[in-house]
C-alpha cells in the first residue's frame, strides 16, 4: 500500500525503498529532514514486514557485569568508577556465581557480559568468568565483551586480537555484544571516548569474529555530540562489513542517556528522534536480518509503538541492567517474559522468543 507523498524528495527515496535500490548518505539525510516521519514508518514498516513477516522476537536473558573499573573516561558513561573511588568492585568467582545464582530461572538462555576496561586484573579474569559461567551453565549461550573491550584485552596483554578472541572461544565464548560502537566517526571518539578503540579497530574486531565463525551484534549510540551525517556514515560503515561478513545479526540504536536521573527532559532524547531513527536504520541496513529496538533506553511504551517504525527485536528480560541506569535511564531493569509477549501483541505482532542466534523455540499465535 502507498499513500500520496507530498515531499518529492523523499518520494524518490520511497521509490528507490519499494524498488529494492540501496539507498545513499544523501537519502539518508533526506530521511532524517523530511517533516514526514509517518511515510518514513510505512516505509520501514513494509521492509520489515516483507524480511521477517508479523514475527517479533525477544529472548530470556541475563545481563552481568562483572567489574566497573574502568581505565577508560567516556564522556557520556556514569557506569565506570577508578579502582578506589566509592562504588567500585570487581566480582570474584564466588560473588560471580552467587550473582547469577541467585537470578537463573531455568529458561534463561544468554549471559550478556560486559563491563569496565579494568586494567587491575589479568586478562585471565576475563577468561576465567566466561569458563566458569560455561562450566556450571554449559545450556546457556555466553554473549561477552564488546569490540572495545577485545581491543582492551590485545593492549594489556601485547597479543594479537585475533588470538585473545581464539582463546575467548576456547573458554565458551558464543558470541560477542555490540557495545563500544558509539559513533563510528574519529571527530566524535575523539570527543566523546578517546581512550576506547578506534573505528577502524572496532571494524576490524568484528570482521576478525565474523571470520572465526562468530555471529555479533552492532550498536549505535545517538543522540549527543554527533550530526546526522555521522550517524549514516555509521550505518554505511557497519553495512559495508555486511556486504563482506555477513556476520551481523542486528543493529541496535540505543538512545544516549544523560548522567543524573533527575535530567531535565530537555537532556533526553526526543520520541520523534527516537522512532525516527529505528525506521531510518530498517530502510539504511537493507543487509541487516533485525532492527532492535532496546526498552532499557527509550521505555516500553515507544519500544512497543517502535514495531510499527521497522523493528523485528525487542531484546529481552535482562533481569538486572546497570549501565543505562547508572547514567540515567528512568526505565525498569527487567521486563518478564509474560511482559514481553503481551507488548508484542498489544502492537498487532506475533511474540516468537529466540535463542541468540535468532532460532525460534516458542511462537505465541
Amino acid at each position: 500500500m502507498s499513500t500520496l507523498i507530498l515531499d518529492q524528495k523523499l518520494q524518490k527515496v520511497a521509490d528507490k525503498v519499494r524498488n529494492g535500490e540501496r539507498l545513499s548518505i544523501e537519502d539518508g539525510l533526506v530521511l532524517y529532514e523530511t517533516p514526514d516521519l509517518l511515510t518514513i514508518a510505512q516505509l520501514a514498516n513494509e521492509a520489515n514486514l516483507k524480511r521477517n513477516g508479523n514475527k517479533v522476537y525477544f529472548i530470556e536473558n541475563m545481563y552481568i557485569n562483572p567489574t566497573n573499573v574502568c581505565e577508560a573516561k567516556c564522556a557520556f558513561c556514569g557506569f565506570r568508577r577508578d579502582p578506589d573511588e566509592d562504588g567500585a568492585y570487581t566480582m570474584s568467582p564466588d560473588e560471580l556465581l552467587h550473582y547469577v545464582g541467585a537470578r537463573m530461572t531455568n529458561t534463561t538462555r544468554e549471559f550478556h557480559i560486559v563491563g569496565g576496561h579494568n586494567h587491575k586484573v589479568p586478562f585471565d579474569y576475563y577468561l576465567d568468568t566466561i569458563a566458569i559461567l560455561k562450566k556450571n551453565y554449559p545450556n546457556v549461550t555466553i554473549k561477552a565483551y564488546t569490540a572495545a573491550e577485545i581491543q582492551f584485552f590485545s593492549q594489556i596483554t601485547g597479543r594479537s586480537v585475533e588470538t585473545i578472541m581464539r582463546e575467548l572461544i576456547d573458554a565458551g565464548l558464543d558470541t560477542i555484544p555490540g557495545g563500544g560502537a558509539e559513533i563510528l566517526t574519529e571527530r566524535y571518539r575523539a570527543i566523546m571516548s578517546p581512550d576506547k578503540a578506534s573505528t577502524d579497530e572496532y571494524i576490524e574486531n568484528h570482521r576478525i569474529a565474523h571470520q572465526l565463525g562468530l555471529k555479533t551484534h552492532v550498536t549505535m549510540l545517538y543522540g549527543s555530540i554527533e550530526s546526522k551525517e555521522e550517524r549514516l556514515v555509521h550505518m554505511q560503515r557497519v553495512r559495508e562489513l555486511q556486504d563482506e561478513t555477513n556476520g551481523f545479526m542486528v543493529f541496535i540504536p540505543l538512545a544516549i542517556q544523560p548522567k543524573k536521573q533527575s535530567a531535565s527532559i530537555r537532556r533526553r532524547n526526543s520520541a520523534m528522534d527516537d522512532m525516527r531513527t529505528l525506521a531510518i536504520s530498517r530502510l539504511m541496513l537493507d543487509n541487516f536480518p533485525h532492527i532492535k529496538s532496546y526498552w532499557i533506553n527509550i521505555g516500553a511504551q515507544l519500544t512497543q509503538l517502535s514495531m510499527h517504525y521497522g523493528v523485528s527485536d525487542i531484546h529481552g528480560t535482562l533481569v538486572e541492567e546497570r549501565i543505562s541506569h547508572a547514567a540515567g535511564a528512568l526505565t525498569q531493569t527487567a521486563l518478564t517474559r509474560d511482559e514481553l509477549i503481551w507488548l508484542i501483541q498489544g502492537a498487532g505482532r506475533i511474540p516468537v522468543e529466540r535463542d541468540t542466534f535468532y532460532n525460534e523455540i516458542k511462537v505465541y499465535e
